[in-house]
């Protein structure tokens, strides 16, 4: 496994600050994910039945990154595919569909929605400070702040950077270096 990226600043603005974390936990992810085939990304943690899996983690991700940026920041409609998934067939689809598509497009799937969750971030950030309110509200009415998504995507990937972590060792044996 590639060596993790370096940590962000130590003394920044909010937003660097903030700004820095995600991409640290984003560049975490590649690296645990990074040279893996298609059957090494499709295993899950041995013994357990669940569909987590660090391609399943990928395009979970990725959706994640355009939920937050795309649809709730700017309440605009789901962009690609996305936009035809059945999430009431399979509310895991982001996770059980990962394992029909290749390393390749895993990879380049979330790399898309990153660029584009910077860009709407960036917009947003050219606009207002952090403290500008979402654009969608959520089913109770309540709006989160910019701040909050940039909190909440730190500890999205933080949470699943951890679990990242065990089921990469499971399936070569790297651990964190």
């Amino acid at each position: 496994m590639s060596s993790y990226p370096q940590d962000p600043p130590f003394a920044a603005d909010e937003t660097t600050m903030l700004r820095g974390w995600l991409d640290y936990y984003r560049d975490t992810l590649r690296a645990q994910t990074g040279g893996l085939d298609g059957a090494q990304l499709a295993t899950t943690i041995p013994g357990h039945p669940a569909v987590m899996t660090l391609g399943g983690m990928l395009k979970h991700l990725a959706f994640v990154e355009q939920w937050w940026f795309t649809i709730a920041l700017h309440d605009r409609p789901p962009v690609g595919f996305w936009a035809e998934v059945d999430w009431d067939a399979d509310e895991d689809w982001d996770w059980s569909s990962a394992r029909h598509d290749s390393p390749q497009e895993l990879r380049e799937i979330y790399d898309a929605e990153v660029a584009r969750a910077d860009a709407a971030l960036d917009e947003a950030l050219a606009t207002g400070g952090l403290d500008q309110p979402a654009l969608r509200a959520r089913r109770d009415g309540s709006v989160a702040t910019l701040r909050w998504i940039l909190f909440h995507m730190v500890e999205e990937y933080a949470r699943h950077a951890g679990h990242a972590d065990l089921i990469r060792e499971s399936v070569d044996g790297a651990v964190e270096l």
